[in-house]
């Protein structure tokens, strides 16, 4: 999901508990349906182990001895929850109108519930609350005001026709399948999602087909991209695991047809785009690292107001080590440059902007320690982002005209 245009227009416009008790007037039925779900699961539970979905790529852990209940035909329904809250300072904040995107915040990151079946021929995924999703280099946008501009209450819904082990189809809202990095904080080794990340889809609804046998793992996907409502995005992956430590994929996505509709959620350069990953990953008990590149294209298409075509061209590197069973640091530094987009002198043309300005370029670093001791886990991070070549009007701070940022925070809460 590209932010770093989008974001700087959202910031908090009243006080936080204006925003935050007007959010759950607006969203009781559903808070309210998936708490009582939650407390009827808990109610005379048994335990299982830990579940594959949501992913998360370490080094935090999702609880090892989850909650389930008999559903009948369908079999144990596995209930999971995240509790976490955030804070954040910063210097070169973005202003937004009325408000600004202050130097300082605390907020929820995840108050989510996840319900699911893993077992027989129809299966179901439901995840639902409040969340956040920082990423580096873009406005902050909280929680209260997260679900409403992005993938609402209910952000990742679907079922899921299984009628062997190695073929599965899915319908509803799937995560993406594109990028190195999933979409909530406690999935990712860093709380911050990184510029490459701010590049691609998050989730997508549609549906896919997807093929696991022996090391080979494929899926197919058709889809509505960056959350638009419009099914013109075809996505794909292709992935082969060397052995038990060594793992490369394949993945691609793009639209068929072109999309006016812009959106904070979709904007149009990013939803008229195709994107291209390979990404490689080696696991071991102490140890992983993933580097992967990433290229991204929007064809010029002045009917929808794509004046010019641009790309861009990144690379970035993520690793974890486990110092300790409890205690890990995990590290991630990236590149990534924007081509084309630039109207030169003409006054009538609008530029395509894919990071900061046309032919603009970014580097950053990310640092992040984390301790975990059972279903509790603490962390905090330091993050700087370095615009290389910066487009007027593009920048960080009051003015839009910094070049860096740096940011630190932490996370902490529990993992049921």
């Amino acid at each position: 999901m590209n932010t770093s245009a989008a974001h700087s227009s959202f910031t908090r416009s009243t006080s936080a508990r204006a925003q935050a008790v007007g959010w759950l007037s607006k969203h009781n039925v559903c808070i309210v349906t998936l708490a009582g779900v939650a407390l009827c699961a808990i109610h005379g539970a048994a335990k299982a182990d830990a579940l594959d979905t949501p992913a998360f790529t370490g080094p935090l852990a999702p609880n090892p001895d989850p909650t389930s209940v008999d559903g009948g035909p369908l079999g144990p329904v596995y209930l999971t929850a995240q509790l976490t809250a955030i804070g954040l300072v910063q210097s070169h904040a973005v202003p937004a109108p009325g408000t600004g995107n202050g130097g300082s915040l605390g907020d929820l990151s995840n108050a989510q519930v996840q319900l699911q079946t893993t077992e027989g021929l129809v299966q179901f995924y439901l995840q639902g609350g409040a969340y956040s999703l920082p990423s580096l280099g873009s406005t902050y946008l909280r929680a209260e005001k997260a679900p409403d501009e992005l993938f609402g209450v209910l952000p990742i819904a679907y079922a899921t026709l299984a009628p062997t082990p190695e073929i599965s189809f899915q319908v509803g809202a799937l995560p993406t399948l594109i990028g190195a990095e999933y979409t909530f904080t406690f999935q990712n080794m860093n709380i911050e999602r990184g510029l490459l990340w701010n590049q691609e889809p998050a989730v997508s609804k549609g549906m896919q087909l997807n093929f696991t046998r022996g090391p080979i793992t494929a899926a197919v996907s058709y889809n509505d991209g960056f959350y638009s409502d419009h099914y013109n995005w075809i996505s794909g992956l292709l992935a082969y695991e060397l052995n038990d430590s060594n793992a490369i994929s394949i993945v691609g996505g793009g639209n068929f047809s072109s999309t006016a509709q812009s959106s904070f959620v979709a904007p149009l350069a990013q939803n008229n785009s195709s994107l291209y990953n390979i990404i490689y990953t080696y696991s071991s008990d102490k140890f992983t690292v993933s580097p992967y590149v990433q290229y991204t294209h929007v064809k010029e298409d002045t009917a929808i107001g794509i004046d010019r075509g641009a790309h861009t061209l990144g690379g970035a590197v993520l690793g974890s080590y486990n110092v300790t069973e409890e205690f890990a640091v995990a590290a991630r530094a990236e590149y990534v440059k924007a081509s084309g987009g630039g109207c030169g002198t003409d006054v009538d043309c609008e530029p395509t902007v894919l990071l900061y300005g046309p032919d603009s370029s970014a580097w950053s670093l990310t640092v992040t320690p984390s301790y975990q001791k059972g279903v509790f886990f603490a962390r905090a991070e330091v993050s700087f982002v370095r615009i290389s070549s910066l487009t007027a009007g593009f920048g960080f701070g009051d003015n839009l005209d910094h070049r860096d940022q740096v940011r630190g925070l932490i996370e902490t809460g529990v993992l049921f």
